[in-house]
Formats: C-alpha cells, sequence, structure tokens
C-alpha cells in the first residue's frame, strides 16, 4: 500500500486560491495528486502547475474544507506562486513535473520544491484522528452504504467522547451535520 499523507492543499484558481483537503500519495521522492473528475484542482494545476501542502495544526481546518468553511487564513508561498495555510505545523511547496491524463482520475506528479516547519509537532490525539477519518468518510458518502457511514461514525465517536476538546467537538459537529443531512436526503 503507498504511504498518503492527510494535508491542506492550496492551488492557484482563476479568481482566487482554491483550498481542499487532499491525500498525497508518496512514490519516492515525489508525491501524487489524484483528484477524481470534475475538480477545480484539476483545471487549476493544468494552469498553474504548483501548489502548496501544509499540515494543519487544527483540525477544523480539515472539517471545514469538506463542509464548505474555506475561509481560512494563508500566507504567500516562498518558493512558488502560491499562498499556503497559515495556521501549519509545516508545509511543502510543490511543482507538478509530470501529468498521466485521465478520464476519471488524473495523475498530478509533483516534486517538493521546498519545505518549511513552523512549529513543534507532538501528535495528534484520538479525537483529532477521529475528526481526520470522518471528513474522509464524509466525502465518500455517495459510495458507501448508509449502514457501513452509521457504523464507522459510531465507532469514531468514542474517540471523541474521551479525547475532544472544543475544536474537536466543533469539527465534529460539522461532519455529523454533513453526514446527517446527506443521509436524511432522499434518494
Amino acid at each position: 500500500m503507498p504511504r498518503i499523507l492527510e494535508s491542506v492543499v492550496v492551488t492557484k484558481a482563476e479568481d482566487g486560491w482554491h483550498m481542499v483537503p487532499f491525500g498525497l500519495i508518496q512514490e519516492n521522492v515525489d508525491f501524487i495528486v489524484a483528484p477524481f473528475r470534475p475538480s477545480p484542482s484539476i483545471d487549476n494545476l493544468q494552469r498553474h502547475p504548483f501548489l502548496s501542502a501544509a499540515a494543519p495544526a487544527d483540525i477544523r481546518v480539515l472539517a471545514g474544507c469538506v463542509t464548505g468553511r474555506r475561509d481560512w487564513p494563508m500566507l504567500p508561498c516562498e518558493r512558488i506562486d502560491g499562498m499556503r495555510l497559515a495556521d501549519a505545523y509545516s508545509h511543502a511547496e510543490l511543482e507538478v513535473v509530470a501529468l498521466v491524463d485521465d478520464p476519471m482520475r488524473p495523475r498530478f506528479r509533483c516534486r517538493i520544491v521546498h519545505t518549511a516547519m513552523h512549529r513543534p509537532f507532538l501528535g495528534y490525539n484520538r479525537a483529532q484522528a477521529a475528526v481526520l477519518e470522518a471528513a474522509i468518510l464524509s466525502t465518500r458518502l455517495h459510495l458507501l452504504p448508509a449502514e457501513k457511514i452509521n457504523a464507522e461514525m459510531e465507532y469514531l465517536r468514542i474517540a471523541i467522547s474521551k479525547t475532544a476538546g472544543p475544536a474537536e467537538e466543533e469539527a465534529w459537529s460539522w461532519i455529523e451535520e454533513k453526514i446527517g443531512s446527506a443521509l436524511k436526503a432522499p434518494t
């Protein structure tokens, strides 16, 4: 199995900057960005082949991005024409060096141009990991049966009940609301 790093990616859109959580697939020293079509990230990377990827210091950023809350503070990148998440443990600036086009899921091979550490990272607590997993789950609602989604959320809720602080509780509530609304929607 490939190593996948969950991060917050920022690409340059025609009218500003597009922030989205993304699993970067590590292949040796490169990283693969493989969005499913349709995706603004595909258009952005084809137009402007640079991106930043950050490890957010606040788990609400990941939950926020998957629930429509994408207005998080950003800072200019240091070596590429780009922006990055401001509140991050670290970030990398990447350049697309190759594209394997595909009708469903093109693969952008990216090479690191620059990395920077912004604060010490001592580890995530279980609630933060649960929010991350729930955020990923919330992007797969169209692929999974409701029973599977509910079972996963029930299990992840254990970590929230044991280790969540106010930020994790807020992030969790956003994801629960998104999933609850989707599961109640008529099919």
